[in-house]
């Protein structure tokens, strides 16, 4: 396939994202009528209606973004779609870094990318664990993220590169997920934070490691 092809950098599977969108609605139609239904014995419908419009509206915006959300990769090019799209050229990024989530005993790697030509920034996740298992990005999509990364120029995108290359070497070994530098990395983050960055010399001390 040709490196300008489009290449989709989800890690979840659509149909795991439109399910949890939809929790997220329900969710929100739920508070907002139960919080209107309170505020409606004070303030009549009016302020019925006015509190499950303030409360749900906003989160029913958030589940329709999330269910459309789709991260691409092409050529050197990142972009995310959902209600908008924002793009991120990596040849001219100006921010790099990898940072770690840790939700509901499940941490996830996540790239950030940001810069021209508008200054947004997006994040790509790139493995989520949890327990000895969990879920990765495609084979296909790290290879053209890490020849993207490596097409820059630049140190830290250069480790990067570097990572997601020790990665597809451990992928292609069979490495259980816990000898996995993603995983790895991920466990090595400090506990007690929902998210937190990692600092870059931290990062490359990692991947010099892996040697």
């Amino acid at each position: 396939m040709s490196t300008d092809e489009p290449v989709a950098l989800d890690l979840l599977d659509r149909r795991t994202i439109r399910a949890r969108a939809r929790n997220v609605a329900i969710a929100a139609l739920l508070v907002g009528a139960a919080l209107g239904g309170v505020v409606g014995l004070f303030a009549g419908p009016f302020g019925f209606g006015l509190t499950f419009a303030v409360v749900a509206l906003p989160l029913l915006l958030l589940a329709f973004a999330e269910a459309r959300k789709t991260v691409r990769l092409t050529g050197t090019e990142v972009s995310v779609t959902a209600v908008g799209t924002r793009v991120v050229e990596l040849k001219t990024v100006d921010r790099l870094a990898v940072f770690v989530t840790d939700m509901r005993g499940a941490r996830t790697v996540n790239l950030l990318v940001g810069g021209p030509p508008k200054g947004k920034a997006i994040s790509i996740s790139l493995a989520m664990y949890a327990g000895t298992g969990g879920r990765e990005l495609g084979v296909y999509a790290l290879r053209r993220l890490a020849d993207a990364l490596a097409a820059i120029g630049d140190t830290r995108a250069l480790v990067l590169s570097e990572l997601i290359v020790a990665q597809l070497r451990a992928e292609a070994r069979g490495d259980a997920a816990p000898d996995r530098p993603l995983y790895r990395l991920a466990s090595a983050a400090p506990e007690g934070r929902v998210a937190q960055q990692l600092h870059p010399d931290a990062v490359a001390r990692f991947v010099a490691e892996l040697g």
